[in-house]
């Protein structure tokens, strides 16, 4: 009788930890949607429509360059440095002023 009850008691608690694994699995996704969404908003003001169209394109190829422009971006609108949307060429030299410093950051050099 004894062992029953312990078994339900271990049942409660999983179902329990599951429940919770549950809802904070599904509040880390509202708040990532929520994320997304208001970068969108943000990025649609600063960027110009081929500017735009330029970082999605970029994207399909070198998401991990993109997510790092995106959130440089974001911060310096958020810190109302961008007065008005940036072009296609603008955005261009982000992205190779973005690409060299990445790229100088992994060279290895070997002695011989």
């Amino acid at each position: 009788m004894s062992e029953d009850l312990e078994l339900e008691e271990i049942r409660r608690r999983k179902l329990e930890e599951y429940r919770k694994r549950l809802e904070e699995s599904y509040e880390e996704e509202r708040r990532r949607r929520e994320f997304e969404l208001k970068k969108e908003e943000i990025l649609r003001k600063i960027l110009t429509p081929e500017a735009r169209n330029r970082i999605n394109t970029v994207k399909l190829v070198k998401p991990e360059l993109i997510n790092q422009l995106e959130l440089q971006l974001m911060q310096l609108a958020l810190a109302g440095k961008i007065k008005e949307p940036l072009t296609d060429e603008q955005v261009k030299e982000l992205l190779r002023s973005i690409q060299t410093t990445r790229e100088l950051r992994f060279k290895i050099y070997r002695k011989e």
